[in-house]
């Protein structure tokens, strides 16, 4: 494949889903940023109701979550090998599944606790906005939804951005650092609508998994982890809120 045609390719990939999500996310925070309220005193929230209407809200959100997936199964079918096995180039091969879950179990420490305290400073300094994890009414569904939520961000972020990007950028002659400060840089723009500290935040978080993954080659602990995180999140959030308001309740 000619150096032209992967540009092209890779351009396509990122307009589909996390390369759009990153210019929305830059114009929404210059949008944050010239509002007259202060960032600190504003809200993002990311798994907002649909519709007032229960059932069309549900669909709604199922449907959201099921085109999310689309960019993913298009790099399945860009990097799928027709010998076993078929995403060896997305650092899947199906063995040592029980080693890679314990290994990002253990990336959930590494991530989460930082994380959380560069939120609760950031929140404090007035570099991120409020961030409503949850923003769903409380219906029988909304915590299988929050799942499939925190599922769809890992799949959609993790195999577009390590392994697709990764596999892509070798074949580019990109060796392995300048991959993993531009795969840091592509995560930490799309959720600039957070503030800037969001960027940093995630900035940090691709320079580890982009230096993880580049000396393993292997997806599964990123995709258990990220998973981890945002559903510890989504749906802890608002037991965190009524439990201590003053860090991580919504500006009233």
């Amino acid at each position: 494949m000619s150096r032209a045609r992967i540009w092209w390719e890779i351009g396509i990939v990122l307009a589909l889903g996390l390369g759009q999500s990153a210019v929305y996310a830059v114009v929404q925070l210059a949008y944050r940023l010239t509002d007259e309220t202060p960032l600190g005193d504003q809200t993002a929230t990311l798994n907002p109701s649909r519709s007032d209407r229960e059932f069309f809200d549900l669909i709604y959100q199922l449907l959201s979550i099921g085109f999310g997936i689309v960019p993913v199964l298009l790099v399945c079918y860009l990097l799928w090998q027709p010998r076993t096995p078929h995403l060896a180039d997305l650092g899947l091969d199906g063995t040592r599944p029980g080693r890679d879950v314990g290994r990002g179990a253990l990336l959930v420490l590494a991530i989460g606790i930082p994380g959380l305290g560069l939120y609760l400073l950031g929140r404090t300094l007035g570099w991120f906005v409020a961030v409503d994890p949850a923003g769903l009414d409380a219906h029988w569904w909304t915590v299988p939804i929050l799942l499939l939520s925190a599922a769809r961000a890992s799949i959609q972020e993790e195999f577009v951005v390590l392994g697709y990007l990764f596999a892509r950028l070798r074949q580019l002659g990109w060796g392995p650092w300048p991959i993993i400060v531009a795969t840091s840089l592509l995560r930490a723009t799309y959720h600039l609508y957070q503030g800037p500290g969001a960027f940093i935040g995630n900035f940090a978080m691709g320079l580890l998994f982009g230096w993880l993954f580049a000396r393993t080659g292997r997806l599964l602990p990123f995709l258990v982890a990220h998973f981890l995180i945002d559903a510890t999140v989504f749906v802890g959030s608002p037991w965190a809120a009524a439990t201590w308001p003053s860090l991580f309740g919504l500006p009233g």
